[in-house]
């Protein structure tokens, strides 16, 4: 053993490289090694030789497992030298212009309504993508017979067999955020719940995943004549328009009561969306007065207080404020298309020195 110990220290002091260390290891302490085939001896000893014996080469194996270790960690520390003496790299280099980054449209368009908002104070709230069908339905006077909580609509959570837990969604959008919001801070309250959401449809328009953004505000006497304002201050701003005109159409959504849908004055002369000239109408979003039940669902007493809530798709007006046609190419992943659509990363959208440059 003391001959095996002195033979391979030092060929593995002598290794130059890590297949010469590998081959050092398989004729040592491989399955087919001489350690090996040295404890396969033991079994042709008496119990007393085996007491000495078996000790022994257990040892001598950790021994040599030890250094081929120590070996493999050396030459890795000098192959890192190696290299650092050979590459340099000065971060102080300007970036070439074809590796800059880009800024996805959805990301601008969430920056442009969240600084638009912030003036009119409304602060930006989050909450989980994955919530209970309480918060997602229940909370938000959903019943349900409604269709919206059918799984050919909605994403549901897999249970095991047993599991009591109630059921969980993929939100279908983000007015759980609204609830959170109103049990965690009360009333009065002013915030945007912008963020993804799930909903089981596909096609030129429509995605699995998607974002939205809703706002809710809740005070003593807010009515529809705050709602309308906010949302023409908006539609002003973010189409960087002077005037607009707005179509609220009577509607129907369980958490708003009286409901209405919004749809903008606009035109579509040579296949350019111009906001606030023209005849035609375009539909942007759903609005309305939070209902009495969905108040009572975030602990806010409706005999005290009222609000309003709107909501509208990021992608949506993204598409229409920069012109781009299929909403599926927004998560294709093509840099050729961020490119083409993407925002300078260091250009931050303001009210006071423009929203998009």
């Amino acid at each position: 053993m003391d001959d095996l110990k002195q033979k391979y220290l030092a060929q593995v002091a002598d290794a130059g490289d890590e297949a010469a260390l590998e081959a050092i290891r398989l004729a040592a302490v491989g399955k087919k090694g001489e350690v090996a085939l040295k404890m396969r001896e033991l079994g042709r000893m008496t119990p007393e030789e085996r007491q000495v014996a078996g000790p022994a080469l257990n040892a001598l194996k950790d021994e040599i497992n030890a250094a081929l270790a120590a070996k493999k960690a050396a030459l890795a520390d000098a192959a890192l030298d190696a290299r650092l003496r050979e590459e340099w790299l000065d971060v102080t280099l300007p970036a070439r212009d074809r590796r800059q980054g880009t800024i996805h449209p959805i990301s601008q368009v969430t920056e442009e309504l969240t600084a638009i908002f912030a003036e009119m104070g409304f602060s930006v709230a989050e909450g989980p993508r994955i919530d209970t069908d309480w918060y997602n339905f229940d909370a938000l006077n959903i019943p349900g017979h409604h269709p919206a909580r059918a799984e050919m609509d909605t994403f549901y959570m897999h249970r095991a067999e047993g599991d009591n837990r109630p059921p969980h969604v993929l939100r279908t959008h983000t007015s759980p955020v609204q609830i959170r919001s109103m049990e965690k801070m009360g009333a009065p309250l002013r915030i945007i719940c912008p963020g993804g959401v799930y909903r089981a449809d596909y096609d030129q328009t429509h995605t699995p995943m998607f974002h939205q953004v809703e706002g809710l505000a809740i005070d003593r006497d807010i009515s529809m004549a705050h709602l309308k304002w906010v949302l023409e201050e908006f539609v002003k701003a973010y189409f960087e328009v002077d005037g607009v005109d707005l179509r609220f159409r009577a509607s129907h959504f369980p958490f708003t009561e009286p409901s209405a849908e919004v749809d903008i004055r606009c035109s579509w002369e040579g296949g350019t969306l111009k906001v606030g000239e023209g005849d035609d109408w375009l539909e942007i979003l759903g609005s309305g007065m939070v209902h009495p039940n969905v108040l009572k669902a975030g602990g806010i007493d409706p005999d005290q207080w009222q609000g309003f809530a709107f909501g509208m798709g990021i992608d949506r007006i993204a598409m229409l404020k920069y012109g781009i046609p299929d909403l599926r190419a927004f998560f294709d992943s093509d840099l050729r298309w961020l490119r083409h659509y993407g925002f300078a990363s260091l250009d931050q959208p303001t009210l006071h020195g423009g929203l998009s440059r």
